[in-house]
């Protein structure tokens, strides 16, 4: 199998524009990683990547830090260029995908010639607008990090060299303009690469924590043994302890591929039909719908809540006496608690169901079923489609909901009560796994397309790898 894969590859580079665009992906990809290591101007970041990690693997920087330096590839802990990342461009996108199931305008464009492209020109806008805010926001974080959640336990102080305010501005200037060249980037990878551009940006960022984890995952079996705690240093796990971690790490990722691919096939039937002077001839397809419609927007809605309300009573909880309990409530629904995982648990299954409701318009499919004379074998066309169509979907989605909750609370299982480091659980559930995923199964699908169009073989001796659709 492994020799087949390595000859695969090695076909790939023998299609003469499948080399090219490979190439120059990689070329790219390397160039935003370079983004994510240049350092901003005009600020020692040393102090705070030190804090961070000397805190890394602890709660207080698990809960909002760590989980937005996965999308930025670690360019916020390094205070670099693309500190923001490419999140402000996602921000809007889901913002502009939300207006438009509630604005009529929107949804019309979406839907006419030329429509598309309109609405990727308001996300532009968007985007910009987000990263002059959030930049500016960073910016003071960065001026004060005893006043950003997790950095209460701060002990030192940045360095800022240079007028302040000249510091603010061009500092918001560099991270909206580095933004906005991921966005480019991405486009061009997606034009003119292999695709998925956006989605490898975020993915390369996560694979590039693997160095972490790697050592992580050493420090685990051979801990670090010191003058300090010599006598007291407890021993590395064993052969047995590995075994179980190589067996875990396989059977997340085949339930992950298996959920990811897992759709349900809707028989549809087309009747024969005159359009014009042509008769067209009827025939039977299939709709496939999606057990994981949503993706992984429902993980990152859950968590990006769940972040404020803790800090939100704590802070409370400690100005005013008063409020005391509050700070006990808020230690009581803290990143790793009972209390937390059911919230995120129960939020990603609304989430889930809410995503769907925003992309699945079932009135619109059972009125084009209609409209060009299919209909569902069983079910009459219209009202009755559209019913059945609702149905069937909550019910794929309410498995498809479970599956997330559970994937995103696994790390911190792992975390919490196995004692596995964080930079090693957070590889066995979450964001990072589904997000890779994901976007590696529809690149190995694009590239086998690329193969089979010049004669060669794809990635398997049987069949091919299946598309979401």
């Amino acid at each position: 199998m492994f020799s087949k894969i390595l000859s695969t590859l090695a076909n790939c580079f023998r299609v003469p524009e499948l080399k090219s665009r490979l190439l120059f992906t990689l070329g790219l990809l390397a160039v935003c990683r370079v983004i994510a290591m240049i350092p901003l101007p005009g600020l020692d970041g040393g102090a705070l990547t030190a804090f961070l990690q000397e805190m890394r693997g602890r709660s207080e920087a698990n809960s909002l830090v760590s989980m937005y330096s996965l999308f930025t590839g670690g360019a916020l802990e390094r205070c670099a260029l693309g500190a923001l990342g490419i999140m402000p461009y996602i921000s809007a996108t889901i913002i502009i995908q939300l207006l438009g199931a509630v604005v009529p305008s929107l949804s019309k464009m979406a839907r006419e010639e030329g429509g598309r492209v309109k609405i990727v020109q308001y996300s532009r806008y968007l985007t910009i607008i987000l990263c002059l805010g959030q930049g500016f926001a960073m910016t003071l974080g960065w001026e004060n990090p005893q006043n950003i959640p997790g950095f209460s336990n701060f002990r030192g102080h940045l360095v800022i060299m240079e007028p302040l305010w000249w510091y603010r501005i061009q500092t918001v200037l560099l991270l909206t303009a580095s933004t906005m060249l991921l966005v480019w980037l991405g486009e061009q990878i997606t034009e003119r690469g292999i695709g998925n551009g956006v989605s490898l940006v975020i993915t390369i960022g996560i694979l590039a924590r693997l160095p972490a984890t790697a050592n992580g995952l050493y420090y685990m079996f051979f801990p670090p043994v010191t003058a300090a705690n010599a006598a007291t240093a407890p021993g590395g796990k064993n052969v047995f302890h590995a075994l179980a971690l190589i067996l875990l790490l396989v059977a997340v990722v085949a339930a992950v591929i298996a959920v990811t691919q897992a759709q349900r096939k809707i028989p549809v039937q087309y009747a024969q039909r005159s359009v014009g002077r042509k008769v067209v001839p009827g025939g039977s397809s299939f709709m496939p719908l999606r057990v994981n419609a949503a993706g992984v927007m429902p993980i990152i809605f859950a968590q990006a809540i769940l972040m404020f309300p803790e800090q939100l009573l704590m802070k409370l909880g400690g100005r005013f006496d008063q409020l005391g309990f509050l700070k006990s409530l808020g230690m009581l629904i803290s990143h790793g608690q009972p209390a937390y995982l059911a919230m995120e648990a129960t939020m990603i299954i609304f989430f889930s169901y809410f995503w769907v409701a925003t992309i699945f318009n079932e009135i619109q499919i059972a009125d084009d079923l209609k409209k060009y004379g299919g209909y569902i074998p069983g079910v009459r066309p219209g009202q009755a489609t559209s019913d059945f169509l609702h149905w069937t979907m909550s019910r794929i989605t309410l498995a498809g909901a479970v599956f997330l909750a559970a994937i995103a609370i696994f790390p911190v299982i792992l975390y919490r009560v196995l004692e596995v480091p964080f930079e090693v659980a957070s590889f066995f559930g979450g964001t990072s796994i589904l997000i890779t995923v994901g976007v590696l199964l529809d690149t190995l699908r694009q590239l086998e397309s690329f193969l089979l169009m010049r004669h060669y073989d794809g990635f398997l001796k049987k069949g091919r790898v299946r598309g979401r659709f």
